[in-house]
């Protein structure tokens, strides 16, 4: 029995939690799929043979899968369970190259590397996925999430590209262009300012290459900048007397009003509430 529960859904990229209970040998009828995809395990293991290569896949060997590929799936020790990523052509070329095709060696045996399939989750791999497993139940999908699924799949893309890949660092005079571009947009609310992915898009450069750029340029990701600017927005309603913190969260971005909470108690150490009593005070 398989079973995946969706942990963050958007059109450029799903993450769902996979679960599957079964104990057998034999290999499953050969599938196909469309997009790509990095399957992390979680707990237990199972096999997965691709382009004529079979992989013992754990919480130590993930695996990259590409579009058209035929794979197959034998579970010999009860089951797993494994985080499932999976990713439009679009993203993952923007990471990747318009030339990419995963099949270098991966350090998880020759066999494997020629198939691009097997990758060896070091501790940074392992943090990552945890750290992402984290940032879903955040709320914040399209800023802190999407950053955490950046650094995650640059890190599969290095290891199993068979060639160059845009992820280099550019020029510092670049950062500082696109850093204020970004600015730009999110200060003056652009829609497209709304989310990581499609406010990289607005600028034309990977979405990883704009979250790598504002901690170069400002020392603080993409994601604690447009906080930052939510949070002064935030201060000033609130300053300004502002008791609808439900439609204030709204208003702002947020996913509800908990999010609003748990956003400023973080970076503030107040509630919503307490600092509109703080901010009162201090105007007697």
């Amino acid at each position: 029995m398989l079973t995946a529960v969706p942990l963050a859904t958007r059109p450029d990229f799903g993450i769902s939690a996979v679960a599957c209970r079964a104990d057998h040998t034999r290999w499953s009828a050969p599938e196909v799929r469309s997009d790509y995809r990095v399957v992390l395990v979680r707990r237990g293991r199972f096999r997965r043979r691709a382009a004529g290569v079979a992989a013992d896949l754990d919480a130590t060997v993930a695996y990259v899968g590409v579009p058209g590929e035929e794979e197959s799936f034998a579970h010999p020790d009860g089951g797993d369970h494994c985080t499932a990523i999976s990713v439009t052509p679009e993203l993952w070329r923007s990471l990747a190259g318009e030339g990419h095709r995963a099949g270098a060696g991966t350090g998880v045996g020759a066999g494997a590397g020629r198939a691009g399939q097997a990758l060896y989750v070091d501790p940074r791999l392992d943090l990552a996925h945890r750290r992402l497993i984290a940032t879903a139940r955040s709320g914040d999908v399209d800023y802190a999430l999407a950053e955490e699924l950046l650094t995650l799949l640059s890190t599969a893309i290095g290891r199993t590209a068979a060639g160059p890949t845009p992820l280099g660092r550019a020029s510092p005079e670049h950062d500082r262009r696109l850093v204020a571009a970004a600015r730009e947009a999110i200060v003056e609310g652009h829609p497209a300012s709304n989310a990581l992915l499609p406010l990289a898009e607005l600028l034309g450069v990977s979405p990883y290459r704009l979250s790598r750029a504002f901690p170069r340029e400002l020392g603080v990701s993409v994601t604690r900048y447009r906080h930052r600017v939510r949070i002064g927005r935030a201060l000033d309603r609130l300053e300004a007397g502002e008791k609808g913190l439900g439609a204030l969260a709204a208003e702002l971005g947020y996913a509800d009003q908990a999010h609003l909470t748990r956003t400023m108690r973080q970076y503030l150490g107040h509630t919503p509430a307490r600092l509109r009593r703080l901010l009162a005070a201090a105007g007697v």
